[in-house]
């Protein structure tokens, strides 16, 4: 019995899998944009000598929402403590 695999040659095909690429390298660059101001952030605040607990720590290499990021890092140019710049809008 031969197995019809046509369909993995196709157009069809072809352009799934480029959209599933696509798809792929943008949360590629989405984690890395995330991670790169989780980064900034640490560094800033340890420059700055903010006290960080690893629960702080963990709360900012974990989060994945790039927009709380900045909004962490812009509070964080200016708080006096970590708790500053976790404050709740």
């Amino acid at each position: 019995m031969a197995v019809d695999t046509s369909f993995y040659k196709s157009a069809m095909s072809e352009e799934i899998r480029d959209e599933g690429r696509a798809e792929g390298r943008a949360e590629g660059r989405a984690e890395g944009r995330a991670e790169g101001r989780a980064e900034g952030l640490l560094l800033l605040l340890g420059v700055r000598g903010i006290a960080l607990t690893d629960a702080d720590r963990d709360k900012i290499t974990t989060c994945t929402d790039p927009q709380l990021l900045h909004q962490w890092l812009q509070r964080a140019a200016t708080a006096a403590s970590a708790e500053e710049v976790f404050r709740a809008p």
